[in-house]
């Protein structure tokens, strides 16, 4: 039976339809709560899933005393490439993982290379249109964004998806290793909490009335995506042999 092992930061950075979608398929769920002070996995077997999830952290904090578990999280991200391991990073997990992979992570830049946040329910376009999640999921796909860093991938990674803020969406280090720059994981509780939790990020990228923006987004377009982000899930873990 395939296990799918998360790596998760933070108590409101879930994985959501991630595990929901996995536990549909018979696959045994993991939780690591490194905020809690639980250990990263030292190994990982040939049958594993390594689910990466996001968090407010910037891969570049690796050398503070604050997230001492950073530099194990990187160290078993390398060991997964090396042994072409199953890898699903998601936002910090996605550039934790091109990072692992020798890419960089820097701030998203604007008008003047002023610092750019992207939040918000917005698309993204997929490129090849014979990649496998253009022919299978609406295009432009609409998903949550949550970022003010984006990852400089290394040589030989192929970007997948794209949109005018962030180049690297959706992107691909091998064929078992994939980033995600967006949420398609998020349930309506989730984003609520975001909303609630992090409302020093959100009026830095939104303004005073980012609450009210982003809960009437949510009202848009939290239903709207809802099967389409269930889609995305799915041809990822058919493409990885998640089952």
């Amino acid at each position: 039976m395939n296990r799918l092992i998360v790596l998760q930061h933070l108590e409101r950075e879930t994985p959501g339809l991630f595990t929901q979608i996995a536990a549909e398929r018979n696959v045994y769920i993991d939780i690591y709560r490194l905020d809690l002070g639980q250990e990263v996995p030292c190994q990982i077997n040939d049958d594993d899933i390594l689910l990466v999830m996001g968090g407010p952290m910037s891969v570049n904090d690796i050398n503070t005393p604050t997230y001492p578990w950073m530099h194990c999280e990187i160290e078993l991200l390398k060991l997964a490439l090396r042994k072409q391991t199953r890898v699903i990073g998601v936002c910090l997990g996605a550039q934790l993982l091109a990072y692992a992979a020798g890419g960089v992570v820097e701030k998203l830049s604007g008008v003047c290379d002023e610092d750019t946040y992207e939040v918000g329910w917005d698309n993204v376009y997929f490129l090849n249109k014979n990649d496998p999640f253009n022919r299978l999921i609406e295009s432009p796909f609409k998903v949550l964004h949550w970022h003010s860093e984006k990852a400089i991938l290394p040589s030989l990674s192929k970007v997948i998806a794209s949109n005018e803020v962030c180049k690297e969406q959706l992107f691909r280090i091998n064929p078992f290793a994939y980033g995600i720059q967006f949420h398609v994981e998020v349930d309506a509780h989730m984003i609520e909490k975001w909303i609630e939790e992090d409302k020093e990020f959100i009026f830095n990228a939104l303004g005073d009335n980012a609450e009210n923006i982003l809960r009437s987004q949510q009202e848009n377009f939290f239903y709207s995506t809802l099967q389409n982000r269930i889609r995305f899930i799915n041809v990822l873990y058919d493409l990885l042999r998640v089952y």
